[in-house]
């Protein structure tokens, strides 16, 4: 293997045809800029400048001081949901529990919709007034409203938007592996920030964003994995750092607004000039009804609908009808409430039954999972749980970049004999394992 070249131009095409052709592999380091700078003859600002085309072409990852890597574009993390057929009891899949979420077909049975054409508006208008209302309130004043095929869908367009392969975007560490997943797919690095029981860190994101971020994805309540949620103190913080670095593009993933118990907290200042309030009904009214409504700013928005033009990526006006039909039935609405319900009693059950018996759990939760972190690596825990018939998630699933401490546990369909079944269990397996 020979890279080649005097010009940065030809320096990249050097090494992505040596990608091209397999002599160079996914995860293989490439020379420091120093080294191959001094092999070729050149200066380091043209081989740096080929480096950063490689990033940008989705070819090569960079890790700053840590040296840059050939990517494997592939190559996914893991996914939430978990296989079917699985004979252990499901506490990783991070799905809601199928008896609580209403009959689709049933609703738009009630809800005769003609036939939608090319050039028919991409939102419908009563689907547009219940956004509307919905949002009114929690995000600055001037917004528009757009529809996306689900919460990861609109991370990923509004991301497309602004952002281009190579650039910083801040995330929360742990974080939601879908976010991961998206960051990666597009060619884009992610900017760890820490959290404690508040939320993201303040001084945490104001450096990523000094360093560079052009963006922030975050997560106002039941946050995926720990579910921990904003008060109004740190949202407050945060939006006093967002508000020093305007240019920043603030994406919100509200994905639980309709089941959560926390209150909302706004985190966008008034001066951002790119931002969006994102909440989708896939934990309320089933992941299959791929929907979430948009809330952001004119220049946003009208970049967002270039990649949701009717007639080539428009959401189903079939969905948006269902969606209308349960937003507007008084039935289904008390059986939100129910859910809602239901799945507090069960985190605070399980929460409960692991501090009677010595376990720590999150102080903040809320969403379908409780979180229990770790101080050393989960893995020995999760597979010793599986030896006992249940299917749990560690803390590998979430780190940025690193796999983190910790293992997530999915309530939503979790019984009160079965918790206490699995708490006796856990501590079992804990003791087995001088945790």
């Amino acid at each position: 293997m020979e890279i080649v070249g005097n010009s940065a131009a030809a320096i990249f095409e050097s090494i992505r045809g040596l990608v091209q052709a397999g002599h160079l592999r996914a995860g293989q380091e490439l020379p420091t800029v120093r080294d191959l700078a001094a092999s070729l003859g050149v200066n380091r600002n043209t081989v740096s400048s080929a480096y950063k085309r490689l990033v940008s072409a989705g070819v090569a990852t960079t890790q700053g001081r840590l040296g840059t890597t050939i990517r494997d574009p592939m190559r996914l993390g893991e996914a939430e949901g978990s296989r079917p057929g699985c004979r252990l009891m499901d506490l990783a899949g991070g799905n809601p529990d199928p008896e609580w979420l209403p009959d689709i077909v049933q609703v738009l049975a009630q809800r005769p919709q003609p036939a939608a054409l090319y050039g028919a508006p991409a939102v419908h208008p009563e689907l547009e007034a219940l956004a509307i209302a919905w949002m009114q309130g929690d995000c600055p004043p001037a917004f528009q409203i757009d529809i996306a095929g689900g919460a990861v869908d609109a991370v990923e367009r509004l991301l497309a938007c602004h952002l281009v392969p190579g650039d910083k975007v801040a995330v929360e560490n742990p974080c939601f592996v879908s976010s991961v997943n998206t960051l990666r797919v597009a060619g884009l690095q992610p900017a760890p920030v820490g959290m404690d029981g508040k939320g993201m860190i303040p001084a945490e994101l104001e450096a990523a964003l000094a360093q560079g971020a052009q963006a922030v994805i975050l997560t106002p309540r039941a946050q995926n994995p720990t579910g921990c949620a904003l008060g109004a103190r740190r949202a407050a913080e945060i939006r006093g750092v967002l508000s020093r670095h305007p240019n920043a593009l603030v994406i919100v993933d509200d994905h639980f607004a309709m089941l959560a118990t926390d209150r909302y907290f706004n985190v966008i200042p008034a001066n951002a000039r790119r931002w969006a309030l994102v909440r989708s009904v896939s934990k309320a009214l089933g992941p299959d009804l791929r929907l979430a409504v948009v809330a952001s700013d004119d220049h946003t928005s009208s970049a967002l609908r270039l990649r949701l033009t009717a007639g080539t990526h428009w959401v189903s006006h079939l969905l948006q009808q269902a969606v209308i039909g349960c937003l507007t039935s008084p039935a289904i609405n008390a059986r939100i409430e129910g859910a809602r319900d239901r799945y507090a009693e069960r985190r605070s059950l399980l929460r409960r039954l692991l501090q009677e018996r010595g376990i720590a759990t999150a102080a903040s939760t809320d969403g379908l999972n409780v979180w229990m972190p770790m101080e050393t690596d989960s893995q020995p825990l999760v597979l010793e749980l599986a030896r006992h018939g249940w299917l749990t998630r560690g803390g590998a699933s979430f780190g940025v970049p690193s796999p983190c401490h910790g293992v997530r546990l999915t309530i939503s369909s979790l019984a009160a004999d079965d918790a206490v079944r699995f708490a006796d269990d856990l501590a079992a397996a804990m003791k087995r394992l001088a945790l």
